[in-house]
């Protein structure tokens, strides 16, 4: 039996800002045969008997707990501790449709506003990256054999009183993904990778080696024997192998959200330690295409002591060699001490591979890479091939690789020295390990026995290399105290990065955005599977087993779904740098995944909602509730594209069809949930029995074509915090349900359509702008284009110009030409105008209005929901993008407004933290592009314009007042940065976005380098990407079916908190929140009500280390931004 896994329950929180996640650890039972093949005889299965009982009363406890936490969960604030969520195992009735109303007006504690408030002082020695964009001038003069540097000059005599420490550290750089698949490359590559390094390793105990891709290390190590795997832990325990980062891939930095980031960094280090013990000290990222300090700070707080990045701009790199700050502590720009830093390591040149590793001049480094020597089948560009080393020719070898190794640490401030020695998957051959590690062996042997020549040279591992420069510092061996010799504080990030000349590489930052849009359907899927099937585990054990609900086999498609999300993260993956099948591959790993948590979101609901438990029963071919499992195939979109959430058609037979809503929040939650009925007659009610008020509209085959067989029902839906609601749909005539009006323009005029039945059209008198409105907003919207012109807010009717349009931007005519990674575009972009005019389709409701135009390659869909609170006070913007007949070609979204924002806008960075950005004249268009992975706003000092988004795309602030969004490029060539394709696998994609527009009441410093969003952003981001989850009962008979036996919890689950940071310049009315800021203090009688806890322990972001702490265990605090993860012993 072995214990196997972590199992992760992301997402559950608590009070209004703090949001924490459950992880609760599972582990199963291996059934594997013993060595010999043999069956297993009685009295072993006894044991296995005892084992299966042990694991199911630890189950029984564990689930006890659970319902404990779900039950305090639930019951949020204590006056409604009285009602429980599922009382007496009855449907959820009573409370659920309850809601306590909103306050009108949010408490805010005082302290909570102080944070976003404070005054930004940068430290002594500090570096702002927006300060040093600012100060370079971004030319690109030639620097001889440092193309992009400077000549770099010694005196002999620098080292006679402390001589150079060289650590050369052997690296296999394996890319899960990109000209083949995961799978190509481990069969054809990676495992002759893993498989030479036990045995070549051992040959010798001075060789060093670092692997850092765990989805490549787990998939061979169950391949490989238990004789193999003792070996590669002799070699992790004597030094010779260390893991570096540890995360299940090395990940995007720009378009990855911060939850997939930490998801993938837990199923790594959560492997290590279960596997093989191991817990990584330093990261190492040489790939990703620029780098963010939400990772940076994420290893920290996961218990990473040092790190190195290599792809940052070359003017920056050059600058940063220049004063020698390529070592630094790399500091949260919102961190006012020094709780955030971790030390960073920034590669000088210009790649990872080994011509530019060992030194400036490429052309010498390369005859220091053995793979090349003559007769192989690489060779150096340069034309200098590389020399097997003898001792005919050693002296002058050691003279020249030394002269390169003391140029490199002239960079440095001190007199240890990194030279990595590897590249994309080297080290597959026997031969290799023997040309490399031979051949530097023997200029070891030779520097490190001549005295004279003042150098210590080894193989080393990238850890090796920290701790002697820790040693040489006097810094402490993990800590950040600075030593002697003063490191500098660097604070900011490193987009948007330009390898050389004006190649910047802006492109991927929205490169396939069909599956940059489909990893967030997969996260939030697989968020509210969790948080369900945690919550089921515990009530299953409340009404007693046995039950058939499939624990073991949800468990493992939840498992599957955290690594499919993980792989999805690499930085060849979420980017859209693929091969096209490699992208496929992604793709489809991606859609069963997302498949797979609906049927454990299915499963998990059936169970909690079923008032009579022992009828439950398990049938997947045939479940009991249905979600939207219309998405045909992983490459196109789900069917009726216009809408988010939908259900297979119900039909009404003589009996009410049953509706099931899920809230997958931590809040309570007033939303439009929207499905798909047969009829435009029908009545919805709440679990009380009441009406509620609906509304039906027409479902459209094309602009002005309706289908008369299926019709789209809306309605208000409430539901506690993550909690389940039932309505009931019933067939019949009904006041409350309001039939949608239409009208329709075509060029500024009316136009009329016909076989409208069931819909009434309405027509108004003159060309003015067409307007719709709710209580908080009215907008004005051109009828020539039905494009957004104007928004007026309500609260103070004050008016803003919001102007949204279509920009084409194409390529440039240079030899160099926009590809998956660079954006190289030919001039300022031209406004979209179509060559018919559009028809444009005005929907007018009782719950909602839209306005929807069809362009030939866009259809865009304005909507304003008539909604009280947080969904009422933005418009919700679709775009339908198809621009599959193009050549050359990316269409951006532009909004421009009357807002004086100067050249000064701000991006989020991975969801998690807000960077403010400069568009500077200095720099080319496309360096003026930056990642948005959540948000993009803007703002002056009267208000702020927010765009949030439901999925990663390049953005940009060209002219003050204006944002653009790049929604899709088609793009004909290869842009030489080895992928070998252009871009032509364009999907019909779309893309989902909120437009906020907040009054601000106090004007931050125009300089600050850090902002926030307010708390209506947040919670309208949270709504737009977590929507409500539907499904409908379907109607049939019981069948009963066996269970399985399996695993089993074990007795600690882990706690994760994050406490955002909000701006509170902003109005606090109708935010949708039921409670007050607590200035992220937490008293855990009041979270854990009931909860037998013998101890909680402050530990890593990912469960690898184990803080000391004497604060009450019985009061948790947190700082604005800080993610905290405490382990919990359950009795």
């Amino acid at each position: 039996m072995k214990l196997s896994r972590q199992f992760t329950v992301f997402g559950i929180a608590i009070f209004c800002v703090v949001v924490f996640s459950l992880y609760l650890m599972l582990d199963h039972i291996d059934h594997s045969k013993n060595p010999n093949g043999e069956r297993i005889q009685n009295g072993q299965l006894g044991i296995l008997q005892d084992k299966i009982d042990h694991l199911e009363r630890l189950l029984a406890e564990n689930n006890e707990i659970i319902a404990n936490i779900r039950d305090s969960v639930i019951n949020l604030r204590e006056t409604v501790k009285d009602g429980k969520m599922f009382p007496e195992g009855n449907m959820s009735q009573g409370n659920v449709e309850l809601l306590p109303p909103a306050p009108a007006l949010l408490p805010i504690h005082s302290e909570d506003c102080q944070f976003a408030a404070q005054t930004y002082s940068k430290a002594a020695d500090g570096v702002q990256m927006l300060d040093v964009y600012d100060l370079l001038s971004f030319d690109n003069p030639d620097g001889g054999v440092w193309k992009q540097g400077f000549d770099i000059s010694y005196q002999d005599n620098e080292w006679d009183n402390e001589p150079l420490q060289v650590f050369v550290v052997p690296h296999s750089h394996n890319d899960p993904g990109w000209l083949k698949t995961f799978d190509d490359y481990y069969r054809d590559q990676t495992q002759h990778i893993l498989n030479n390094m036990v045995v070549k390793l051992h040959e010798d105990s001075r060789r060093k080696m670092i692997w850092s891709e765990i989805s490549y290390f787990s998939k061979w190590w169950d391949s490989i024997d238990e004789q193999k795997r003792d070996a590669v832990r002799r070699l992790i325990e004597s030094g010779q192998l260390e893991v570096a980062t540890g995360g299940w891939v090395m990940p995007d930095e720009a378009s990855s959200h911060y939850f997939a980031l930490i998801d993938q960094l837990v199923e790594g280090h959560q492997w290590l330690e279960i596997n093989l013990g191991v817990k990584p000290k330093t990261g190492w990222a040489v790939d990703p295409f620029g780098h963010t300090p939400t990772h940076a700070y994420l290893l920290r707080q996961a218990g990473l002591s040092n790190m190195l990045i290599q792809r940052v701009h070359y003017s920056v790199k050059k600058h940063f060699a220049s004063q020698k700050t390529l070592e630094f502590f790399w500091r949260q720009n919102w961190d006012q001490d020094s709780s955030s830093d971790i030390l960073c390591h920034m590669m000088p040149f210009y790649s990872y591979d080994v011509p530019h590793t060992c030194g400036p001049d490429p052309k010498i480094c390369c005859q220091f890479d053995f793979k090349r020597l003559p007769g192989g089948r690489i060779s150096c560009p340069w034309r200098i091939p590389p020399q097997a080393i003898t001792d005919n020719n050693i002296q002058e070898r050691v003279q020249t690789l030394l002269d390169q190794y003391r140029k490199k640490s002239k960079l440095f401030r001190t007199n240890v020295l990194l030279a990595p020695l590897g590249d994309d998957f080297r080290y597959a051959e026997a031969v290799e390990w023997d040309q490399q590690f031979e051949n530097y062996q023997k200029l070891f042997d030779y520097m490190n026995s001549h005295p004279e020549l003042h150098v210590q040279a080894q193989f080393g591992t990238i850890s090796d290399y920290f701790e002697a420069l820790r040693k040489s510092t006097g810094m402490d061996p993990v800590g950040m105290n600075v030593g002697q010799l003063a490191l500098p504080v660097l604070s900011g990030d490193f987009f948007t990065y330009a390898d050389r000349d004006d190649h910047y590489w802006s492109g991927y930052f929205t490169s396939r955005p069909f599956y940059k849009r489909l990893d967030r359907v997969l996260e939030s899927h697989l968020r509210a599977a969790e948080v369900l099937y945690s919550l089921t585990l515990a009530n299953i054990q409340k009404y007693g087993q046995p039950s058939d609900y499939p624990a073991v086999d949800n468990y493992k498609l939840l498992t599957e779904a955290r690594r499919n999300l993980g792989l999805f993260q690499h930085h060849d993956a979420i980017t859209g740098t693929g091969k096209d099948w490699v992208v496929v591959d992604y793709g489809t790993r991606l859609f069963h995944s997302i498949l797979n948590v609906k049927r454990v979101i299915v499963s998990s609901a059936h169970w909690l909602v079923l008032k009579d438990k022992p009828a439950y029963y398990h049938d997947p071919s045939n479940p009991f509730l249905q979600m939207d499992d219309v998405q045909p195939s992983q490459d196109a979109l789900p069917q009726s594209v216009a809408k988010k959430c939908f259900i297979k058609m119900l039909n009404f037979f003589a009996v009410p069809r049953l509706l099931v809503v899920y809230n997958p929040t931590e809040q309570a939650r007033t939303s439009m949930v929207t499905v798909y009925v047969t009829t435009p007659k029908v009545r919805v009610l709440n679990a009380l029995g009441h009406v509620v008020r609906a509304q039906v509209s027409a479902v459209w085959n094309d602009a002005s074509h309706a289908a008369t067989d299926v019709f789209q029902l809306s309605f208000v839906a409430q539901a506690a915090p993550l909690g389940l609601s039932v309505y009931q749909l019933m067939e019949g005539m009904e006041p409350r349900t309001e039939a949608a009006k239409y009208m329709f323009l075509q060029d500024g005029g009316q136009i009329s359509v016909s076989k409208l039945e069931h819909f009434p059209q309405f027509y108004q008198q003159d060309a003015a702008p067409v307007h719709i409105e709710n209580p908080h907003l009215k907008l004005s919207i051109s009828t020539a284009t039905g494009l957004l012109e104007k928004m007026r807010l309500k609260e103070d009717d004050a008016e803003f110009l919001v102007k949204v349009e279509f920009v084409w931007y194409g390529t440039t005519s240079n030899k160099d030409k926009s590809g998956a990674y660079l954006f190289l575009p030919d001039k300022e972009a031209t406004i979209y105008s179509p060559s018919q005019p559009p028809v444009v389709r005005v929907t007018k409701g009782l719950l909602f209005s839209e306005v929807t135009t069809t362009f030939t390659q866009i259809t865009h869909t304005l909507r304003l929901y008539n909604i009280h609170g947080v969904e009422g006070q933005s418009v919700e913007l679709c775009n339908t993008v198809d621009i599959r007949g193009e050549i050359n070609h990316e269409i951006a979204m532009r909004i421009t407004s009357d807002l004086n924002s100067k050249d000064r806008f701000f991006t989020d960075l991975n969801g998690y933290q807000v960077q403010p950005r400069k568009t500077m004249a200095k720099l080319p268009l496309q360096a003026n592009f930056y990642p948005m992975t959540s948000m993009v706003y803007l703002q002056d000092s009267s208000a702020r314009l927010s765009l949030l988004t439901a999925q990663s795309l390049g953005a940009a602030s060209l002219k003050s007042g204006q944002l653009e969004v790049i929604m899709d490029r088609r793009l004909n060539q290869d842009d030489n940065r080895g992928l070998g394709q252009g871009v032509l696998d364009n999907k019909i994609t779309a893309n989902s976005f909120r437009l906020l527009l907040e009054k601000r009441s106090s004007a931050e410093e125009e300089t600050a380098p850090n902002s926030y969003p307010s708390i209506l952003s947040h919670m309208s981001y949270m709504y737009l990407n977590h929507p409500l989850i539907s499904m409908a009962v379907s109607q049939r008979s019981v069948s009963l079916l066996s269970q399985e036996e399996g695993g089993g919890p074990s007795e600690q689950a882990a706690l994760i908190l994050h406490r955002k940071g909000f701006d509170c310049g902003f109005s606090n009315r109708n935010t949708g929140l039921l409670c007050s800021t607590t200035r992220g203090k937490i008293r855990l009688e009041k979270l854990l009500t009931d909860l037998k806890v013998k101890s909680i322990t402050p530990v890593s972001l990912s469960l690898m280390h184990t803080h000391n702490s004497d604060a009450d265990p019985q009061e948790i605090s947190l700082k604005p931004m800080e993610i905290r993860t405490y382990r919990l012993q359950l009795s």
